[in-house]
């Protein structure tokens, strides 16, 4: 059989949602490269598999690991990708070792598996007809980065797909509730497909009481409602924010940040009025 790559998605926490040929691809692999060697063992156990060798790929071994992977497959080994829950490369360790495969002319195979982004876009109820929606996974953790991502977010007219930890969901929503305003709706949906699923709805100022009320436990899925197509500063509005940051003495690009940040506007509009194009010559 051909050497090729395969990523396989597994169960984001029911196990009876493992796909057969999922469990099929995992049982014919030389070798599976996983988030957590302990994890996938406990998968391929309750597959009653012969477990393979385990390869740990991770954010910090995937970069040194993929040309390895790869090689291997190359040489006619069948490599298998797989991580902790749901589909590899989504926010998940596999995107490297399926873009060095594909520049190497090694055949890449997905299966397809559960997609916790997907999952909680539909559960929300914040979809439009078309059914489009944004996912965003984790945002930056802090400076610039983040502040220009909150704003992109809070000016988009799709549903917006997070993820985040269940110890920095409540900054998260203060950002949000800062960028988006508290009246945005929201969705936080938390141990999908488990036992003790949770899919709590209303509005963004809501959101942050309710996760103050009771400590957030496992990972979650922060959906948050499109912004309202009218309404939103006006171009003067944006350039007397910018006016002021610059009297306080920003640089014209912190300036444009945290005015991206206060108002919710694109980063990208605020940089336009901050340095308007010049007369046509």
């Amino acid at each position: 059989m051909t050497g090729r790559v395969v990523v396989v998605g597994t169960p984001i926490g029911n196990l009876a949602d493992l796909a057969p040929r999922a469990a099929a691809a995992l049982a014919s692999a030389d070798v599976v490269a996983c988030e957590d060697t302990r994890r996938t063992g406990r998968l391929l156990a309750h597959l009653e598999l012969r477990a393979p060798e385990l390869v740990r790929l991770d954010e910090h071994t995937e970069g040194d690991l993929a040309g390895r992977l790869v090689g291997r497959a190359a040489a006619g080994e069948v490599v298998a990708v797989v991580s902790d829950a749901g589909m590899p490369g989504l926010s998940d360790p596999g995107g490297r070792v399926v873009a060095t495969a594909a520049a190497s002319g090694v055949v890449v195979e997905v299966v397809p598996g559960p997609f916790a982004g997907a999952v909680a876009a539909v559960a929300s109820a914040l979809l439009d007809p078309s059914g489009r929606f944004v996912f965003e996974g984790f945002l930056p953790r802090k400076g610039e980065a983040r502040a220009a991502r909150l704003a992109e977010v809070a000016g988009e007219r799709r549903a917006v797909v997070l993820y985040e930890a269940p110890h920095r969901v409540a900054r998260t929503l203060e950002d949000l509730v800062a960028a988006a305003g508290p009246d945005r709706p929201v969705a936080l949906c938390r141990e999908l497909t488990k036992l003790h699923e949770e899919v709590w709805r209303g509005t963004l100022g809501e959101a942050v009481a309710y996760v103050e009320a009771r400590p957030p436990r496992g990972e979650y899925v922060v959906v948050l409602g499109p912004a309202p197509p009218d309404g939103g500063p006006s171009d003067d509005e944006v350039r007397a924010a910018l006016d002021r940051e610059r009297g306080r003495g920003a640089t014209g690009r912190d300036a444009a940040a945290r005015v991206a940040a206060e108002l919710g506007v694109a980063p990208n509009r605020v940089k336009r009025l901050l340095h308007p194009p010049g007369p046509p010559t």
